[in-house]
C-alpha cells in the first residue's frame, strides 16, 4: 500500500503545483470543488472553458474530496496558498468566516449584487456573520416527507404538513402487513436516524444548543417531539430500520408516508435500475411519482410555522484569491451559467437563487426541465407536476440545522454524531423509560459533550 499512498501524495502536489503556474494573479484562478465524480468534474470543466470563452479568464478545477476539505483549506490558509474559490458545505461557512479563511466582504457583495431576494431566505440565513453574507449560497437540499397521496385524497386527509395532520394519516391508513402508516428509522448506529431526528426536533422548534453552547431541552416541547416519533414508529414495520426499508417498504406500495431526501425523485419514477419501485410489475414504471405528493416543511404543536431540514452548499471566494475575477467566476455560475450549475447534479441540486427580478421563477423553472436518473433520464417536471416541483423547492424558505444562527454547528454536529439522541429516543419509543426520563438523560448526555 505504501507506493501507491506515495503516488497519490505525488500527485496531489503535482496537481497544486499546475494550480500554482496557472494561477498568475492577473487573469487565472484555481477553484476547488467537493463535486469530483467524473462525470460531475467534465460539467464543471465545461463550465470553465465556456467562461474562458466569454471573459477571457482562465479557471482550473481541481477535485477535493469532502472529507479533507477542513484540513487542506486549514494547511493552505497557513501558507497562504488557498485557491480563489471554494465549492464548499454549509458547516464550513461560519468557522471559514471567522479564521479569515473566507473574504466575507467579497462573497456579501456578490449577494448583493445578485440581488439578495432571489435567494431562498433560509440559505441566506445561515450564512450571516457581522451583517454580511459569508458565502454565496449555490444550491441546496430538502429532507422531504413523502406521501401516497392517491390514499390521502381518498380518505380525505390534509397533506403531512404538521405533526397532527402525521398523526391523523397514520390513524386512518395504517393497516399492517398491506399498508404501513409510517416508516420511521429506529437502527441507532445510522446517520439516517439522526438526520430524521434533527428534522422532527426542528420541526417543533426544539436545539440542544444556544449562542453560548448547550441549551437544556425544553420538557413539554421534547415530550410532544418523542411523543410524535413514537407514534410513527409504532406504526412501522417491526426490525431495525433506517433508509435501506424505508424507500423498499415505501416502493413495494406498504407505506403510506416515510421521511426521504431527495435522491429518491428519480428512483420512485423508475429511472434507477438499481432501486426500481415494485408497486407494480414494471419497475421502470412511473406509477408511483404519479402517486406521490412532496412535503419539506412541517411542524409541531410548539412551532406552528415548522421547518425545513436542509443541506447547504457555498461558493466561497478566499481571502488569497484574485478577487476581481473570482467574483465575476462566481457571478457568472450563479446567473448565465446557473442553469449549467444546477445540471451537475439536478436532482439534488435544488435552486437556491430562484430567479431574476424580472424573472423570480426563471431558475427554478430552467431546474425542473434539467434530466435527471441514471439508467433512464427524464425532467423532473415530467415526473411531478407543478405545484410539487415549488413544494420541493420551498424547504429552503425555512431552511435550518442545528446550531448554524446560533454559531455552535461544531458543537450541535459533535453532539448528532455522539448518536445519544437516537439511543435515547430508541429507549423510549421502546418503552424501557418514560418521557421525563428520557428528557432528563438527554439534557445529562448532551450537556457533557464538549
Amino acid at each position: 500500500m505504501r507506493p501507491l499512498l506515495v503516488m497519490a501524495a505525488s500527485l496531489v502536489i503535482s496537481t497544486m503545483s499546475v494550480g500554482l503556474a496557472n494561477a498568475d494573479g492577473h487573469g487565472n484562478i484555481r477553484f476547488w470543488t467537493t463535486e469530483n465524480q467524473p462525470d460531475r468534474l467534465a460539467k464543471q470543466q465545461a463550465m470553465a472553458d465556456a467562461f474562458k470563452k466569454a471573459t477571457g479568464h482562465g479557471v482550473e478545477v481541481i477535485p477535493i474530496e469532502e472529507k479533507d476539505l477542513g484540513t487542506r483549506a486549514t494547511a493552505a490558509f497557513a501558507a497562504g496558498d488557498l485557491p480563489d474559490v471554494i465549492y464548499h458545505p454549509l458547516q464550513y461557512v461560519l468557522p471559514w468566516a471567522e479564521a479569515g479563511i473566507l473574504d466575507v466582504e467579497a462573497n456579501s457583495d456578490i449577494v448583493d449584487s445578485l440581488q439578495k431576494n432571489t435567494f431562498a431566505p433560509g440559505a441566506i440565513a445561515m450564512a450571516q456573520f457581522d451583517g454580511m453574507t459569508a458565502a454565496v449560497p449555490v444550491d441546496g437540499w430538502t429532507q422531504m416527507v413523502v406521501y401516497r397521496k392517491d390514499l390521502f385524497k381518498e380518505a380525505g386527509l390534509a397533506a403531512p404538513t404538521s405533526y397532527a395532520a402525521i398523526e391523523a394519516a397514520v390513524d386512518a391508513l395504517h393497516n399492517p402487513p398491506a399498508m404501513y402508516g409510517f416508516v420511521a428509522p429506529n437502527k441507532v448506529d445510522e446517520n439516517f436516524m439522526s438526520q430524521v431526528l434533527e428534522h422532527v426536533f426542528l420541526a417543533n422548534g426544539v436545539s440542544p444548543v444556544s449562542a453560548d453552547g448547550f441549551s437544556a431541552l425544553d420538557e413539554t416541547a421534547t415530550i410532544e417531539v418523542l411523543d410524535f416519533y413514537k407514534k410513527i414508529s409504532k406504526a412501522s414495520p417491526p426490525g431495525e430500520l433506517f433508509w435501506k426499508q424505508s424507500r423498499e417498504v415505501y416502493f413495494a406500495g406498504q407505506a403510506a408516508m416515510i421521511i426521504w431526501s431527495p435522491f429518491i425523485l428519480d428512483e420512485l419514477a423508475g429511472l434507477r435500475d438499481s432501486a426500481p419501485p415494485t408497486i407494480n410489475d414494471d419497475p421502470t414504471s412511473p406509477e408511483l411519482a404519479s402517486k406521490t405528493g412532496i412535503v419539506t416543511t412541517f411542524g409541531g404543536p410548539s412551532n406552528s410555522g415548522g421547518a425545513a431540514w436542509a443541506d447547504i452548499k457555498y461558493f466561497g471566494i478566499t481571502g488569497d484569491a484574485n478577487t476581481d475575477v473570482a467574483a465575476e467566476f462566481v457571478t457568472y455560475s450563479m446567473k448565465d451559467g446557473y442553469t449549467a450549475t444546477l445540471s451537475i447534479a439536478p436532482e439534488g441540486k435544488f435552486p437556491v437563487r430562484r430567479g431574476e427580478v424580472t424573472d423570480t421563477a426563471r431558475y427554478i423553472n430552467a431546474w425542473s426541465k434539467l434530466p435527471v436518473g441514471v439508467d433512464r433520464k427524464a425532467p423532473l417536471s415530467d415526473l411531478y407536476d407543478a405545484g410539487t416541483i415549488r413544494r420541493i423547492v420551498s424547504g429552503l424558505e425555512t431552511a435550518d440545522r442545528w446550531g448554524v444562527a446560533e454559531g455552535q454547528l461544531s458543537l450541535a454536529s459533535k453532539m448528532i454524531n455522539s448518536q445519544v439522541i437516537n439511543r435515547i429516543v430508541r429507549q423510549y419509543i421502546d418503552d424501557e423509560i418514560g418521557a421525563s426520563d428520557a428528557v432528563a438523560k438527554l439534557n445529562a448526555e448532551l450537556g457533557a459533550i464538549e
